[in-house]
């Protein structure tokens, strides 16, 4: 092998694709979808050395992965910075509650990633660029109304099952969506992000159809931005 060759495989080989180090904190401080951070605040150091290998991820080797595993890595990354963002300010009561005005803790560009200064928000929108609604069942912005907090990492080997899984928990959950009488009523998750499943299905009605959710009429609840916390943590 050449010495490029050489370079570029040992670059490939750098990051662990089952990201071990985030499944192993999420298997102990995550419990049917409720985010220990008391317990997180106080393990801050395997915390951090998981984000560092995150941010060690140069954009060149970012390109190399597939498309399923910079689906994975950016979900994780998105989940990984939205919970230090709540340990940086804990206690706190709703991720709403960081900054000046409601919803800037999304906008502010404080994750170290490609050598840029990124936001919430920017993660966000290069995954929709990825072309896959079903990630908006993925990614958790630390709020009770949000999709449940799943307690391994996604990886890009079974992204699939794992994205299917993730939509299926979030729409049979009857305090996000439901149908009563002839009324749908649905999160707001889908009234902000709508252009993503039309584009993927035509609509939105059509889309939630091929869910088997159904109804003449068509309601969005309200969103609970409250702390995805355990008990102990609220």
């Amino acid at each position: 092998m050449t010495a490029p060759l050489l370079l570029i495989a040992l670059m490939g080989a750098s990051f662990d694709q089952q990201h071990a180090s985030w499944t192993a904190l999420l298997q102990r401080h995550v419990h049917a979808g409720k985010v220990d951070y008391a317990g997180l605040k106080q393990n801050e150091r395997e915390m951090n050395s998981w984000l560092r290998q995150l941010v060690s991820v140069q954009r060149e080797e970012f390109d190399r992965f597939s498309r399923e595993e910079r689906l994975a890595f950016l979900i994780d990354a998105y989940n990984s910075y939205a919970i230090r963002m709540i340990l940086d300010h804990y206690p706190v009561q709703s991720i709403r509650k960081i900054g000046l005005l409601p919803g800037m803790a999304f906008r502010n560009s404080f994750i170290p990633l490609f050598g840029e200064e990124l936001s919430l928000n920017d993660i966000e929108d290069t995954l929709r660029k990825l072309g896959d609604p079903r990630i908006h069942f993925a990614i958790v912005c630390a709020s009770k109304s949000c999709p449940e907090l799943k307690n391994e990492a996604y990886r890009g080997a079974v992204i699939h099952r794992q994205l299917d899984d993730a939509a299926r928990t979030f729409l049979r959950d009857r305090s996000k969506n439901r149908v009563e009488g002839t009324t749908l009523y649905v999160s707001s998750i889908f009234k902000w992000y709508r252009d993503d499943f039309v584009r993927a299905a035509g609509s939105l009605e059509a889309w939630l159809a091929a869910q088997g959710l159904r109804g003449s009429r068509l309601e969005f609840l309200d969103y609970d931005w409250s702390l995805n916390g355990t008990s102990a943590n609220r």
